[in-house]
């Protein structure tokens, strides 16, 4: 009896060790297991992070060391990535996200207060700054969300190095925070009943371990297939263009150097066609980005329905797309197919019940006719596309060994444009307008030129397109008021008192918020009284928006400046809006002035545009005067200033002290 109570009980003794071995053990492998999930998953984020949202914010967010803490807590950058931030992670198990720079100073979190906070010291950071990630369960009475403060949670925070690529360097550290309070939850809860059973009864441990474990699993599954899905979900996101359902750029460089190997492997070629809607620019911004996201669904599906169920589609930039064409059984299928999208995208587009014609332009290069690298095939195709679109838009053109030279030296002139205004390689000239009647330089226009070292004085039509497309052209022409305005000061101060200046200004710069302020402070700057400066302005800059130009030109005004209309005649002419706006000058476009002796036309709209001016005691102001007869029947239309090559070519700044003795010493004879 002793020795049965005795076994009994021994035997009772290791069945209940036993059960709390397999206690701890299950506890250590479900926490072993959720930890792991949760790091993966925050991996697998980042990852997405990497893809989508870093490359747009990491060269503010690693160089962001010159802003103090404040200032960084309150950075529009700060927010904008707040805000993407939060859309990604509104449907996970992710509360808080924090990012540190690799000084392990934290450049962002979704709790702005901890934003400037030093982590340099925390063995988690260091380990992730060495590609190293690390994760941690803990428990918090009060935590800080993007959603708000939470109370008594267990978090897993993940520290995860941030890299574009798996060899890459890495750029900077994520911690991710998870709340697993209800996992963590279910598993204290089953080690509860669990020892409530072994204290209750030992003949129910076995099947009590049979519930835990069939629980256990349930568990399991069910993460696993969350974890599952999340990846799934995460790798489409990463994987696939949001607004069009087509494969993303990331998706179509992996695409392609997995289509050029098949192609080496079978021996045979690909075509690769870049498309880019023309004008869709002006679409977006005159109807709105619903409209634009409707305008690319479309254009997107009209090439879907264009390719062969073997081609690839994708969407590579916002209004750019791609077509992996393979096989290729020789270049006519590539034009068939180009020919094919450009006749189907010319049919009218219904946006917002209004019809949308939207062209498209194509550039195709050819594997391995062309190039045998994935990023060179691409780089043709983007050449032969920009000389689809320089040649008129609506059209393909195959990749040709000359346009590689081309680009190269389109390249090499674009470097030189983006460096010239610190070169100091910008010069303005001065081309002179003389008053009517006395034959008098009252003003000078500003017109600029480029020194270029190598292809010496460079006229402006070669250059002021590309500093549009580059986003330069607002910089220059600031730096073309101050200049103007510093220069015409001197000449007063120099004995020419009453010389005028007058500037070109573009559509970008004359929209830009600080347009006034900038000429004010031209104006500060140089001492130059503000009648002495005058803006000219084209038909197509006032009617984008006639009323905010209105607003702008009535602030120029009460600075004093003078506002003309540059090119009359040739744009968008309206006698609506130009009742509207306070002009002191008209200048009539040139075009108008040279055929004058042999075209009647032209006569007739210059008494038109004339007739008009003194009508709405506007000044009228001839270019392009060349010839003495021009000269005459300009004065007879009672133009007040005349321009032109006729009185003077533009000059350089040096020369136009000696150039208007000349034109007085003429004017006394």
């Amino acid at each position: 009896m002793f020795r049965s109570h005795r076994y009994g009980l021994i035997t009772s003794i290791v069945g209940i060790v036993a059960v709390i071995v397999l206690l701890f053990i299950y506890r250590h492998l479900a926490w072993h297991e959720l930890i792991n999930h949760e790091i993966k998953s925050h991996a697998t984020l980042t990852q997405v992070f990497s893809n989508t949202i870093w490359p747009e914010y990491a060269g503010f967010l690693v160089n962001a060391t010159g802003f103090s803490e404040a200032e960084l807590q309150q950075h529009e950058v700060i927010q904008r990535l707040h805000r993407d931030v939060a859309r990604y992670i509104a449907r996970s198990s992710v509360v808080k996200v924090k990012i540190y720079d690799l000084r392990g100073i934290t450049v962002f979190s979704t709790d702005v207060s901890q934003i400037g906070q030093d982590q340099s010291d925390n063995s988690a950071f260091i380990a992730a700054k060495y590609g190293v990630v690390t994760g941690e369960v803990s428990f918090r009475d009060r935590f800080d969300t993007h959603e708000g403060v939470i109370v008594d949670r267990d978090l897993i925070a993940s520290y995860i190095p941030v890299r574009i690529s798996e060899n890459a360097p890495v750029e900077a550290v994520f911690e991710l925070y998870s709340d697993v309070t209800d996992l963590v939850g279910d598993l204290n809860k089953h080690q509860r009943e669990l020892a409530f059973w072994v204290v209750s009864s030992l003949s129910l441990l076995y099947l009590f371990l049979l519930i835990i474990v069939r629980r256990a699993d349930k568990t399991i599954v069910r993460q696993e297939k969350e974890r599952r899905d999340q990846e799934a979900k995460i790798h489409y996101q990463a994987h696939y263009d949001a607004l069009t359902g087509l494969h993303n750029r990331t998706s179509f460089g992996e695409r392609l150097e997995e289509a050029t190997k098949r192609s080496d492997r079978a021996n045979r070629m690909l075509a690769l066609l870049q498309f880019d809607l023309d004008h869709f620019k002006l679409v977006n911004d005159s109807l709105g980005q619903t409209a634009g996201d409707q305008v690319l669904r479309t254009g997107a599906k009209r090439i879907q329905e264009q390719v062969r169920e073997s081609d690839m589609v994708f969407r590579i930039g916002s209004d750019q797309f791609a077509v992996i064409m393979e096989p290729l059984r020789n270049t006519e299928d590539a034009s068939r197919l180009a020919t094919r999208v450009i006749e189907s995208m010319a049919a009218p587009m219904s946006v917002d019940n209004q019809e949308v014609m939207i062209t498209v332009s194509i550039g195709i290069s050819v594997y391995p006719q062309d190039d045998l690298s994935p990023d060179m095939l691409v780089k043709d195709a983007d050449t032969a596309l920009h000389l689809a679109k320089q040649e008129g838009r609506n059209q393909y053109r195959y990749f040709s060994p000359a346009m590689k030279s081309q680009a190269l030296d389109r390249l090499d002139f674009e470097t030189g444009l983006k460096q010239a205004l610190q070169r100091d390689e910008l010069v303005l000239y001065y081309q002179p307008r003389v008053e009517s009647k006395t034959g008098e330089v009252i003003a000078l226009e500003a017109l600029l030129r480029w020194a270029h070292p190598k292809r010496g004085l460079v006229p402006p039509n070669s250059f002021i397109p590309l500093l549009e497309e580059l986003g330069l052209i607002s910089p220059v022409g600031e730096w073309v008021v101050y200049t103007a305005c510093r220069q015409v000061k001197d000449w007063h101060d120099a004995g020419l008192a009453n010389i005028r200046v007058s500037v070109n200004i573009s559509s970008g710069q004359f929209r830009a918020v600080s347009f006034v302020d900038m000429v004010r402070d031209a104006l500060d700057q140089s001492g130059l009284d503000a009648r002495f400066l005058e803006l000219e302005l084209t038909e197509s800059v006032l009617i984008e928006n006639i009323d905010t130009a209105v607003k702008i030109m009535q602030e120029l005004k009460e600075i004093g400046v003078s506002i003309s209309i540059d090119d009359f005649g040739s744009g968008y002419s309206s006698l609506n809006y130009l009742k509207l706006l306070p002009l002191d000058y008209l200048k009539i476009d040139r075009t108008f002035v040279k055929d004058l002796a042999t075209n009647d036309k032209d006569v007739a709209i210059i008494k038109t545009i004339a007739a008009l001016a003194h009508s709405l005691k506007i000044k009228l102001v001839a270019e392009g005067v060349e010839e003495n007869s021009q000269l005459e029947f300009l004065r007879s239309q009672d133009c007040c200033e005349f321009q032109g090559f006729l009185f003077s070519p533009p000059v350089p700044s040096s020369a136009i002290p000696d150039m208007i003795s000349v034109q007085e010493a003429r004017r006394a004879v």
